[in-house]
C-alpha cells in the first residue's frame, strides 16, 4: 500500500484514497476504518463470464468525510459533477488495491481492465459508489469464486443482506450462485491487536482475508 503517493493527494477529491492516507495522521482508532456494504452481479456473455458489477454502501462517518466541503445546488443536493469526481478519483485509486476483490476461474486468478460505467450517489446521509469491472480475458463459467476484501482489513466489506446481494446477469441455464459470509465483524472490532500491528501490514500480508465475503458460481 502506497501510502506516500495517497497522502499527497486532496482529501476533498480523492474518495477512498484519501481515507487511507488519513490513517498516516489520525490517531490509533483501531481497524477496520472504513465499512462498506456491497452488492456484486456476475455478468455473462454466453457461457463465459466477462465482467463483475459492483455496489458498495460507505458508512456514514466515511460518507461525511468524503462530501466536505463540496458544493450544492439550490436543492442542497450534492452537484453531479462534484459526484462524479468523487468517483473518478475512486476509481483511480482502486488498481492500487487490486479492487478488493479476487476472481477466480477453475483455481486460475483473473485480472481486471480499469472499471468502468462509475456512477456516485448520495442518499440518507452515505454515498454508493457503482462500478463494473471488466475481466481482461473472459472466464469460463463454469466455477467461479469471487471474494470482496481488504487483506490489510482497512475497510471492511459485508455483502447486502438484500435478497440481491449476488446476482447473475445473463447467466447460462442451470447456473447458481452461493454465498459464504465471514465472522461476524463485531469480533473484529475486539481484536486483541495494536494498531502498529495494522500498519506493518501488506496486501501480501492477507490479513484481512479471514473477513472476505465468499461467492462460488457454478454452472452446468
Amino acid at each position: 500500500m502506497n501510502r506516500t503517493r495517497l497522502a499527497r493527494s486532496s482529501p476533498a477529491t480523492l474518495g477512498l484514497a484519501a481515507a487511507i492516507s488519513a490513517a498516516i495522521t489520525v490517531p490509533a482508532l483501531g481497524h477496520p476504518h472504513v465499512w462498506v456494504t456491497a452488492k456484486a452481479q456476475v455478468m455473462f456473455d454466453g457461457s463465459t463470464a466477462t465482467a463483475l458489477r459492483h455496489s458498495w454502501m460507505f458508512d456514514p462517518a466515511y460518507s461525511a468525510y468524503v462530501t466536505q466541503g463540496l458544493n450544492k445546488g439550490r436543492d442542497g443536493k450534492l452537484l453531479p459533477e462534484e459526484l462524479a469526481k468523487i468517483a473518478n478519483e475512486t476509481a483511480g485509486s482502486l488498481s492500487d488495491f487490486d479492487y478488493f476483490t479476487v476472481l477466480k476461474a477453475k483455481g486460475a486468478k483473473q485480472s481486471f481492465d480499469p472499471p468502468r460505467d462509475l456512477g456516485m450517489a448520495f442518499e440518507n446521509g452515505q454515498i454508493t459508489f457503482r462500478f463494473v469491472l471488466p475481466l481482461k480475458l473472459p472466464a469460463s463459467g463454469k466455477l467461479l469464486t469471487m471474494e470482496i476484501y481488504d487483506p490489510t482489513f482497512f475497510v471492511a466489506f459485508s455483502l447486502s443482506e438484500d435478497k440481491d446481494a449476488v446476482t447473475l446477469e445473463n447467466p447460462p441455464k442451470g447456473c447458481a450462485a452461493t454465498l459464504t459470509r465471514p465472522k461476524p465483524l463485531e469480533a473484529a472490532k475486539q481484536q486483541p491487536l495494536s494498531e502498529s500491528f495494522f500498519d506493518a501490514l501488506t496486501s501480501a500480508s492477507n490479513f484481512g482475508g479471514q473477513f472476505a465475503n465468499r461467492v462460488i458460481v457454478a454452472c452446468p
